[in-house]
């Protein structure tokens, strides 16, 4: 069994492989609690409404919202950003090519993005955190998981709509 500091650790070690600077990364981290890493090479990451994800789980509640998460997309890494009200799904990196889930875009190659680091998974104290922790170096969402979410939470709104 191994302890949540060093999962967090092996976790971190492996998203540092997204940077040209895996220092500069790490000051980043120690800093402002987010790292920019570029997408589309150890991974690309989904970007999906907050309402949409809401709906799906049924809650406004954050702690409700991330155990739907986690139950829905069996483990796989999210982090939500709470000033922008997006969620990113972390997918493998091929995902992006061929995805085509409306109000959602699939960050890929070319794209960077601010991933806060693998211990942040306070909504209430971190702007940016992980709503599901990655659970090992290489653990992703599986990308029908995520469409499968984002097409159910899409469904729940226009059902609200009538």
């Amino acid at each position: 069994m191994h302890t949540r500091q060093a999962r967090e650790f092996a976790v971190g070690h492996w998203l540092l492989a997204a940077t040209n600077d895996r220092r500069q990364a790490r000051v980043e981290w120690e800093t402002s609690g987010i790292a920019l890493l570029r997408c589309g090479g150890i991974f690309s990451a989904v970007r999906i409404p907050a309402v949409v994800v809401r709906t799906a789980a049924g809650t406004e509640d954050a702690q409700a919202v991330d155990a739907y998460l986690s139950d829905a997309l069996h483990g796989g890494p999210v982090f939500g950003d709470s000033c922008s009200q997006v969620y990113y799904a972390l997918v493998p990196a091929s995902t992006a090519r061929g995805w085509d889930v409306p109000e959602t875009e699939c960050l890929g190659v070319n794209c960077h993005l601010g991933v806060p680091s693998p211990e942040l998974t306070a909504p209430e104290t971190y702007r940016s955190h992980w709503s599901v922790p990655m659970d090992g170096p290489g653990v992703l969402c599986t990308p029908g998981a995520v469409s499968q979410l984002v097409l159910y939470g899409r469904y729940r709104r226009a059902q609200v709509r009538r």
